[in-house]
């Protein structure tokens, strides 16, 4: 008998959890468009060498599903999209703007949060300055409050890091910044001890104090620009010194979306450079999303149920679809039907037999309150 259970770290999505899934998918769809990013599908499967990039170090990079083709080729499933826009970029006008969902992988620890196959939900601007940064968490802010999320918006700025490491006289930067965005994950004892190894530990007083502060770093006017033009989408966003994004491309602004209900982040992303040329993008987690919104579920479906008049069943379904319903098509018994229609959350069912093609009238009956009314034609 052939196996059937499911790879450690990965998952099906049936029933209400499909259904939201779907749901979310369609708001981010609208959103990313509406605000002019166009779509893109791109391979799961990339060469190791161009996955890897410039960037073999990143631990995301270092959890990459290996794989090799009959032409022993060394290939790897794509672990996130952003790498990918070094190839979509090419010859476009500029600014290119681009959204993209689909599924991503990493060969990486399970845990209850954390799936070897997610789905990521990506939009980015090639050719970017701050304006289009703040229009990204302009978007980012209007998809939050139509999935029903309270969520702020974090931010920092790279530069800004690097400003304040060299204040320091820190070499190993990179190393650091890494160590330093472990903050929310690990406590300031712990990040401190792993400071020590690149003699940094003292640094960690400087993000202890007010914003005021860090005016006296040149970077820091980004992050005030940063802010007047959020100001200008009525968006607020906070800035979080110890925010660092772990990944070394980014180079400028870093963002991240946080709840209270969740010690990670729901989404990030930030500012990188490709082929010479600024970019920014942010990247939402479908999964995360899912466990987080608050969608209106009384999403109206028929279920259409033929009793012997099945042209008459379907010249109905037909009508209510061009109406722009979600019909689904039934012939069998009427208490399989209700069944039917219970097993897939079918809020309204209607029963089509001899005497109501006659009399013109087809009894709807309410799924959820079990009331019953007519559909006139």
């Amino acid at each position: 008998m052939v196996k059937t259970d499911l790879v450690k770290g990965f998952k099906d999505f049936v029933g209400e959890e499909g259904i939201k899934r779907a749901a979310i998918r369609k708001i981010l769809v609208e959103a990313f468009e509406k605000y002019g990013f166009n779509p893109v599908e791109t391979p799961l499967v990339e060469y190791e060498e161009f996955i890897k990039g410039d960037n073999p170090n990143d631990e995301a990079v270092s959890d990459i599903f290996k794989l090799q083709d009959k032409g022993k080729r060394k290939l790897a499933l794509r672990y996130e999209f952003t790498f990918q826009l070094k190839r979509l970029m090419q010859n476009k006008k500029l600014p290119f703007k681009r959204y993209q969902i689909g599924e991503v992988f990493r060969d990486e620890p399970v845990s209850q949060n954390r799936f070897r196959q997610f789905t990521q939900c990506d939009i980015d601007c090639i050719g970017s300055s701050v304006k289009d940064e703040a229009e990204i968490l302009a978007a980012t802010n209007e998809i939050m409050k139509k999935l029903g999320i309270k969520a702020r918006i974090y931010f920092n700025n790279r530069k800004l890091l690097n400003e304040i490491l060299d204040s320091f006289g820190i070499k190993k930067k990179q190393e650091v910044i890494r160590e330093i965005d472990k903050l929310d994950k690990l406590s300031e004892k712990e990040v401190r001890q792993n400071l020590k190894k690149f003699g940094a530990e003292k640094v960690l007083a400087v993000f202890k104090k007010s914003e005021k502060y860090f005016e006296k770093f040149e970077s820091y006017n980004e992050v005030k620009e940063l802010k007047k033009s959020c100001k200008d989408y009525g968006v607020k966003i906070d800035f979080l010194p110890t925010l660092a994004r772990g990944l070394s491309y980014y180079n400028s602004s870093v963002f991240e979306v946080r709840v209270k209900e969740s010690k990670d982040s729901i989404c990030g992303g930030g500012s990188y450079m490709f082929n010479e040329i600024q970019s920014t993008g942010i990247s939402f987690g479908l999964d995360r999303l899912t466990g987080l919104a608050k969608l209106d579920s009384e999403d109206e479906k028929y279920l259409i149920v033929s009793l012997g008049e099945d042209k008459k069943a379907v010249e109905l379904a037909s009508k209510l679809r061009l109406n722009g319903e979600k019909v689904s098509l039934f012939y069998g018994k009427p208490s399989k039907a209700l069944e039917y229609a219970n097993s897939y959350l079918i809020n309204k069912v209607v029963f089509v037999g001899a005497r109501e093609v006659k009399e013109k009238k087809f009894k709807i009956k309410d799924m959820k309150s079990g009331k019953e009314s007519l559909l006139k034609i």
